[in-house]
């Protein structure tokens, strides 16, 4: 997923204080330290609400804020009950699991770590979910290739500075995938210049709002507008 923010930045539900060392300042932990320790993201509403779920602490793995989440949820109030979606790069799952729980009646999950993958499909049977939620061990851009169903709502919740979200939505078009109308969330480092209009490709932006990195929008799709002119 994303990088982890600074301190600055909301804060995570599993995000460590930094220790305290005599002079008062923040000590640097042990590279090692908690490195096989869970964290957990917590679900705010729905079916699930309140309900805390393990992940895994690896490198780049940021969930989705529980202050972002509640915002882009808000945005898809009206939306989710009974939409299929599709959360491209899952990480720790903070949004598929959101959706589950209200309501979304399937959620498709892909994940290329196979440990955080394991963690995923672990949360699922917790959840009881097997019926609604469908976990792909993969790269994205390789998962995207198997598919043959459309989805209303799809994540693109990418690592940070390496393009991929620009050719995520790409690709989801040329391999037909979203339905007409479908609302797309993208999260990703500010300024990103590849995302900045995406008119041309049938994506019209609904909502916006930015943290000191972080960029978070939602569109909706309509393929007749993204149609080439004759």
């Amino acid at each position: 997923m994303t990088p982890t923010p600074k301190a600055n930045s909301p804060k995570s539900s599993w995000k460590r204080k930094a220790s305290v060392g005599k002079n008062g300042k923040g000590a640097k932990a042990p590279v090692h330290a908690n490195r096989s320790k869970p964290g957990s993201i917590r679900i705010i509403s729905g079916q699930h609400r309140g309900r805390k779920l393990p992940v895994l602490l690896a490198e780049g793995l940021r969930p989705t804020t529980d202050r972002v989440k509640e915002t882009l949820f808000n945005w898809l109030m009206q939306d989710i009950a009974g939409a299929k979606v599709l959360d491209m790069f899952a990480g720790a799952g903070s949004l598929g699991f959101e959706a589950l729980s209200r309501l979304a009646s399937t959620v498709v999950m892909i994940e290329n770590s196979p440990a955080s993958a394991t963690q995923l499909q672990q949360n699922i049977l917790t959840l009881k979910a097997q019926e609604q939620a469908k976990l792909i061990q993969s790269d994205a851009f390789s998962a995207l290739k198997t598919l043959n169903e459309t989805f209303d709502i799809v994540f693109i919740d990418p690592p940070f500075h390496r393009g991929m979200a620009r050719k995520a939505i790409d690709m989801l078009i040329s391999n037909e995938l979203l339905a007409q109308d479908a609302l797309v969330y993208i999260e990703s480092e500010v300024d990103v210049e590849a995302l900045n209009d995406l008119t041309c490709l049938g994506l019209t932006k609904l909502k916006e709002q930015s943290t000191q990195q972080v960029n978070y929008r939602l569109y909706r799709f309509d393929a007749e507008a993204g149609l080439p002119v004759p």
